[in-house]
Order: structure tokens, then sequence, then C-alpha cells
């Protein structure tokens, strides 16, 4: 009980802080309205299955989202910003990422922006977690084809890619290093999440470290896992290649299940509006008292920008996991359009 209250207080305290600054009385006001639309066309087929499914797909290269963001100059360096972004599926026309998915599941947040003091941020926010595994990989935030991505976010991580009831801190970057903190409360379920990441960038070297405890359950009805993550992610450019290297480790404490990750990419420059993009990454399960089973999964993709906002891309992906049947995977291709 000491704990959870010491915790929810360091994230309330960082709020008041930044909100003690003082203000001034006039103040300029803006609201954007802004998204990303991805659509393509697929054919998948899952390890052990007897075909591939081809369809038209939103979100194969990166979820489809619209929404606004806002932010208000409150003076002195202080800016009160908020978002409400939701997920949506362009194909079919319906709102999330699936059926049942809530409303602005993206980000939904009100907050205060210091230049001095960093940024605390109140709702549903995006977990360190996750973004540490986007930037430390080729293929970013993709779902559809992205190794890292799918063997933790679609594997045994549990509590989402962003948290409910959350509150979310950002220091300032000093001399290339960052942190992000967050946690969120219980709000009836069976316990609190809490998590954060260090990011360190300078010059062609990038680094993060990352971790997370999951407690909160989605649906009290429905308890989650309760899961700790660790990762460690590292990338090196040197402009005509960017290398990408990754190993983590997700505990699974209910069931007693230790997964260990790996991964490593590349992304090879064509020019300065083309590029190869190359990502293997290994998910090494064992049951407590049990055998370790394996699933390594190979993409490499083509991504080309038409112009500032707007890229097509092609992706093959090879999915292999002990035990199936036959090999899983297959090609992917499609357009992006963020505004």
């Amino acid at each position: 009980m000491k704990t959870t209250a010491i915790r929810t207080l360091i994230a309330t305290a960082a709020l008041a802080s930044i909100a003690a600054l003082p203000a001034v009385a006039q103040a300029q006001t803006s609201i954007k309205f802004n998204g990303l639309f991805d659509l393509g066309v697929s054919s998948m087929k899952a390890p052990g299955a007897a075909s591939a499914t081809s369809s038209i797909d939103s979100g194969n290269m990166s979820t489809s989202w619209i929404g606004f963001s806002g932010s208000e100059e409150l003076g002195n360096g202080l800016t009160a910003i908020l978002a409400a972004e939701q997920f949506i599926r362009n194909d079919t026309a319906q709102a999330g990422r699936f059926t049942g998915d809530g409303l602005f599941t993206r980000n939904a947040y009100l907050g205060l922006k210091s230049a001095t003091l960093g940024t605390a941020t109140i709702g549903r926010n995006t977990t360190p977690l996750f973004v540490s595994t986007l930037v430390f990989n080729a293929f970013g935030d993709s779902f559809g084809v992205s190794p890292a991505i799918r063997h933790y976010f679609l594997g045994p991580v549990t509590g989402d890619s962003g948290w409910n009831d959350s509150v979310q801190y950002s220091s300032p970057n000093i001399g290339g290093l960052s942190v992000n903190l967050i946690n969120a409360q219980a709000e009836g379920s069976n316990g609190i999440n809490w998590g954060g990441n260090a990011m360190y960038f300078s010059g062609a070297l990038a680094l993060s470290y990352a971790m997370q405890d999951v407690k909160k359950d989605g649906n009290p009805a429905v308890p989650t896992d309760d899961t700790h993550t660790w990762q460690v992610g590292g990338s090196f450019d040197l402009k005509s290649v960017k290398f990408y290297g990754q190993i983590g480790d997700v505990k699974n404490n209910t069931t007693g299940t230790d997964n260990k990750i790996s991964g490593l990419g590349a992304k090879i420059a064509l020019g300065t509006n083309a590029a190869i993009l190359a990502q293997w990454g290994i998910l090494e399960s064992t049951p407590l008292n049990g055998t370790t089973t394996s699933r390594r999964t190979l993409s490499i993709g083509y991504d080309r920008n038409l112009g500032k906002h707007t890229d097509v891309y092609a992706a093959w992906m090879r999915d292999t996991l002990d035990q199936a049947s036959s090999d899983g995977g297959g090609v992917a291709l499609g357009i992006r359009h963020a505004f």
C-alpha cells in the first residue's frame, strides 16, 4: 500500500511542480487535426495454417489513426497540451484496431510542458516500452511485419501499448539523455502498472533501456496476466546504412513462463528517398517446468517516399514456429499518408 501511494505521489508531483510556474495573461492557442492512413493488400499465412489469406488491409506498416492535438502558450516557457487520437480500420471504415477497441486508444491526455522541467500528462498514454521497441527496429511500429513489435506486443507482453488511468513524465533532453516514467492506477482492478525508459542520442549512436511491470487488468472480470519486462536497444547510423539491435525478457509471473526476445536489423539507404529494410528476431518461450519453444521471424522490405507525407512500401516476411506443421509469412504492398 505504501509503495502504491509513493508512486502516485511522485507521478502527480510532476504535474503539480510544472503547474506552479507563473503564467501571463496573454496566451496563444492552436488545435491541429492530424493522423495517418495506411492501406494495402497482403497475402499472409500463419505458421501451421493450411493456406494463405489474401486481403485488403489497413495498417500493415503503421496502424492507421485519426485525431487532434492542441496547445496553449501559458507564458514563461509553460505550455498546456492535449491529444485525442483514435485508431481506425480504413479498409472497413470501422473505429478501433479491432471490434470492441475503445475510443481514442492511441492517446487521450491533457498535460503541461515546460522547457526546463519537462512534460507531464494524465489520461491514456503510450508506454515507454512501446516507444523504445519501435525506435530500435527497422520496421518501426509495424504490427504487420516487424518481428520486434510482433514478438513483444502480439506475444507475451500484457497491458497493451497504451495505458488507461495513467500519469506520464518526460524529462528535458540533457546532453542527449532523456527519461520517461509512467504509472497507471488500479481503478478497481487487481493492481497498478509502472514503467519507464532512458534514451540516449549522440551523433550516430543511440541507446535505450526500458522496463515495465503490469498488474492492472483491462477488464477486472477478465484478469490480465502479470508480467515484468525489460529491454535494451541500440542503433548506429552510418548514413548509408543504419544498424539496429534489441535484447529483452518478458517474465509472466502468473504462469511462470519466461520469454527471451532478441533481434537485429538494418536500413540501407537508396539515395535520399528510398531504403531497403531488414529485421530478424527470435522469441524463446520457456514454460514453468516445460520445454523451450522458439519463434523466428525474418522481414525484408522496400520503402520509397513519394512526397513529404506519402510513401509506398513492399514487405516479405517468413515466420517459423517450433512444432508448427509449416512455416508462416507472406507479402504486403501498401501506401501511407501522414497529415
